[in-house]
């Protein structure tokens, strides 16, 4: 007896609304990570992108417990010599509130081609509205 495996045509994708409110950045990035891998089903394959679009909204209200909000820098770095740039956390709240939280998420989430397919079905924004009302996403409690 074979194992079956899903293929691109079985692979059913939901879209699921995650209301960022009041939220921990880390458990709320745990929980959408799991979405994204597809975690949540019967059908999870390791090597498979079987997971589903998440939109999450009100990102700006994300809550950071901790001394992060001092101590938590963002680093970029051009390529050249004195090219390393660093950003606070509270400054990148203020300007991006959305890239704090896919930051987050993005680092969970598999190193290689199959981790980019999976964030590509991630869509993060900063108020309570979105364009993604005709897909009829379900809410997320989790």
């Amino acid at each position: 007896m074979s194992t079956p495996f899903p293929s691109a045509k079985t692979i059913e994708r939901q879209w699921w609304t995650v209301d960022a409110d009041g939220q921990i950045l880390g458990r709320l990035a745990t929980s959408v990570a799991r979405l994204l891998m597809g975690k949540h089903k019967p059908s999870y394959t390791p090597f498979l992108d079987v997971g589903d679009h998440v939109v999450i909204i009100n990102a700006e209200k994300i809550v950071l417990t901790g001394n992060k909000l001092d101590a938590k820098k963002y680093y970029r770095y051009s390529g050249y010599p004195g090219g390393l740039k660093e950003t606070g956390v509270e400054r990148m709240l203020e300007e991006h509130p959305e890239r704090v939280v896919e930051f987050a998420i993005k680092g969970m989430l598999p190193k290689n081609t199959l981790g980019r397919e999976m964030y590509r079905k991630l869509r993060v924004y900063a108020g309570s509205e979105h364009p993604h009302a005709a897909q009829q996403p379900q809410p997320y409690e989790g």
